[in-house]
């Protein structure tokens, strides 16, 4: 059967089961556009800019656990696409990006609005595409699918000229992929496997530190099992926040730069350290040379390249998190650690990292804690980068799993709105609220009129203190208060602002209007916007600076002049 080049995309997605796309037309994909008019199965999601589509796109592949799809066009269409795709790079979330180029006989003669996408991207994405033959375009999808979504997931761009949409091909889907050169380990080899359950029964303090590979292999399960099993507390990375329950005895908390005073020591007093799906960042690590000095460490990851890539590790396992766990689980034996659980009690009395401070104005730290109350720890939280989103890992208990999406390698401010955009999308019967900061929301606020329009009930918390936060708390600390250029002297009315949308927008100006604001944003049965307006000064504790260990550790400083 022949079709032309643009069927051929919308029958070669319709057959990796892709539902919703995100996107924006232009010349050069628009061949593929006016097929999709006759593709009704595929709902395509207009947004108003290309990185709220790479960003949307992210958001419903972290939501789902589903490939998420974007399109743009040649250009600066496709250029503006690159922010929302090196922040899945960074995060190991599966997307295929599809974008339009300059017809063929254009290519290399600086064409209008001709880029290399390929090149560009090479550096950002897991794999790219150039397809220059219509009769290509199915196996290039077909691999790019497979790719994106197995192994160490990420993006995968199919960079298509605006000809070759329109040339006529003979139309076969792969039934299977053969990529000699990509072959991922699943499986943990059994001598390894041996090794760290050896370890693991002879540890009088282990940990494990569970990372956002938990999520993307749904290892759950197999995770609690292992901490009940051996009674191990459990730490999680910023990206691992959701893997393992908040109110699980066990869950010690966020470790590193903002995380809790007591997890970061507990670490620095392991014996142990069994690193599961995670890539020790140095947000995690700080000074590596100083990072867990005392332990020995397990680490298990898909990607062999991280392996001893900062840390290195006495047991290194290669293999999906998951299948690994099912294959250690049955050699650990069942152990109690009393003497270590009651040191780890003792931190946390010693370091009470949650502690907010009783006062009349209204915190940002408050309303978090209040966000979780009247959701019942069991919301969708997404969230920009910066103070607020430090706050939100640290005071919102999450009940549900994956529940908590963020930028966390590439930390990407904007990343708040249309990530929650695309988590909406791709789970409708969840309650998805965005923790925005002001700064972050500003860059990225023209897709409220998508959600308007789509009629997506998200939720919006902005944090609004007039700063670039994070940067004037460095600023404060480091720079003697010398703040330039982080003061936001023009921000908009942001209920207004909301309104202008044909969204709901409530202002909170004071600590007793909190709780009634989320309860009524909650009542409502479309999008809105809370402007809380909070304290303009208010730091981000525990701290560690850049670059330090937990010597240098910074607490709260009411914490601090307690203890001492």
């Amino acid at each position: 059967m022949k079709l032309t080049g643009g069927q051929i995309v919308c029958e070669s997605l319709l057959r990796e089961g892709v539902d919703v796309v995100f996107g924006i037309p232009g010349g050069a994909i628009l061949p593929l556009y006016q097929t999709m008019s006759s593709y009704p199965q595929i709902r395509h999601i207009l947004t108003r800019h290309e990185e709220g589509a790479s960003m949307a796109a992210d958001g419903y592949a972290r939501a789902t656990g589903k490939v998420g799809v974007c399109m743009a066009t040649s250009g600066p269409g496709a250029t503006n696409l690159v922010t929302g795709i090196a922040t899945a790079q960074m995060d190991s979330v599966p997307m295929v990006i599809i974008t339009g180029q300059v017809a063929r006989e254009g290519i290399g003669k600086d064409a209008f609005q001709e880029v290399d996408m390929t090149g560009i991207t090479l550096p950002v994405t897991k794999h790219n595409y150039l397809v220059m033959r219509a009769e290509d375009i199915a196996t290039a999808i077909k691999e790019a699918f497979y790719i994106a979504n197995t192994g160490r997931p990420g993006p995968v761009l199919v960079d298509i000229p605006k000809d070759v949409f329109t040339e006529e091909a003979e139309f076969v889907y792969p039934e299977t992929v053969d990529l000699p050169g990509y072959k991922p380990v699943l499986d943990g080899h059994p001598t390894q496997i041996r090794k760290a359950a050896q370890l693991i029964n002879e540890a009088k303090k282990p940990l494990i530190l569970a990372g956002h590979g938990v999520i993307i292999s749904r290892a759950y399960d197999e995770l609690v099992e292992l901490a009940e099993k051996a009674q191990i507390p459990v730490i999680t990375t910023l990206l691992g926040r959701s893997a393992f329950p908040d109110a699980h005895v066990l869950f010690v908390g966020m470790p590193g730069m903002h995380g809790l005073a007591y997890a970061s020591l507990a670490i620095d007093e392991a014996d142990l350290v069994i690193a599961l799906g995670m890539r020790f960042d140095d947000r995690i690590t700080g000074k590596v040379s100083g990072f867990a000095q005392n332990a020995k460490v397990i680490h298990v990851d898909i990607d062999p390249a991280e392996i001893d890539k900062n840390v290195h590790a006495d047991v290194p396992i290669v293999g999906d998190l998951a299948r690994v766990l099912r294959q250690l689980n049955p050699s650990v034996e069942p152990t109690t650690h009393p003497e270590w659980l009651r040191r780890i009690e003792e931190l946390k009395s010693e370091h009470p990292s949650l502690h907010i401070r009783q006062t009349e104005k209204l915190l940002p730290q408050q309303v978090v804690r209040d966000l979780c109350d009247v959701t019942d720890g069991r919301a969708l939280i997404v969230t920009g980068v910066g103070q607020h989103q430090m706050w939100a890992a640290q005071h919102y208990a999450c009940k549900e799993a994956n529940s908590f999406i963020t930028s966390g390698g590439l930390g990407s401010m904007g990343y708040e709105v249309p990530a929650a955009m695309g988590a909406q999308v791709g789970q409708p019967d969840r309650v998805v609220w965005s923790i925005a900061g002001d700064g972050g929301f500003q860059m990225t606020m023209s897709e409220l009129a998508t959600i308007a329009e789509n009629n997506l009930p998200v939720k919006f918390a902005i944090f609004n203190n007039g700063f670039l936060g994070m940067v004037r708390q460095w600023q404060e600390i480091f720079y003697n208060k010398d703040y330039f250029s982080t003061h936001y002297t023009g921000n908009p009315d942001f209920v207004k602002l909301a309104e202008a949308f044909g969204i709901r927008g409530i202002r909170v100006t004071e600590r007793s209007q909190s709780v009634d604001a989320i309860r009524e944003a909650m009542a409502h049965p479309g999008p809105v916007v809370v402007d809380f307006v909070v304290e303009e000064e208010e730091n981000v504790y525990p701290m560690i600076p850049a670059g330090q260990t937990t010597a240098e550790l910074m607490e709260e400083p009411l914490v601090e002049e307690a203890r001492s």
